[in-house]
């Protein structure tokens, strides 16, 4: 047992950030499902609203692309609490220290979210479309949720809240 507290104690930080990832994923899912019935009640059939690069975008799909947005913020908004607090300890709330890093935070989050939208497709486009588990691409889905997983937890780490003692002293 007491080994066990040792490699608890040792590794904690990407414990709890694994953790709270599966969490963090969680919170999107469920935010999808509750939000994706509403905008299809409100935005529902095939036909088309506009058109976006060559798409037709329908009034479903619109509805669809509203709920996974919604979702997105709301596991970008628990992801950045749950990792200031616990994963990372950053303790201070004072509103210039929050502020700085809940935009770091989303700024981080939308470039991996770019490398997540283009990645994969990317991946597919130049020969990495095996199917596994029955889906199409999903070894590029793979890799590329493992390299921004990584991502994500370095500009955490080193950028966004990096200890005191580890930052560049402040010029007064």
């Amino acid at each position: 047992m007491e080994k066990i507290k040792e490699l608890f104690i040792k590794y904690k930080e990407i414990i709890l950030y694994v953790i709270f990832g599966v969490l963090t994923t969680l919170v999107n899912w469920v935010v999808y499902a509750l939000t994706e019935p509403l905008f299809k009640a409100m935005f529902h059939g095939d036909e088309v609203m506009f058109n976006l690069f060559g798409m037709a975008i329908t009034y479903t799909t619109f509805a669809i692309f509203l709920a996974n947005f919604i979702a997105w913020v709301a596991g970008v908004l628990f992801a950045f609490v749950t990792n200031k607090i616990w994963v990372f300890e950053s303790k201070s709330w004072k509103p210039r220290v929050a502020l700085k890093e809940f935009w770091l935070f989303v700024t981080a989050r939308l470039i991996t979210g770019v490398l997540e939208w283009f990645g994969v497709p990317l991946l597919v486009a130049i020969g990495l479309n095996q199917p596994l588990f029955g889906i199409d691409g999903f070894l590029a889905k793979i890799i590329v949720s493992v390299i921004v997983i990584i991502l994500n937890y370095v500009f955490s780490k080193l950028i966004i809240f990096k200890k005191k003692d580890e930052s560049p002293k402040e010029e007064n």
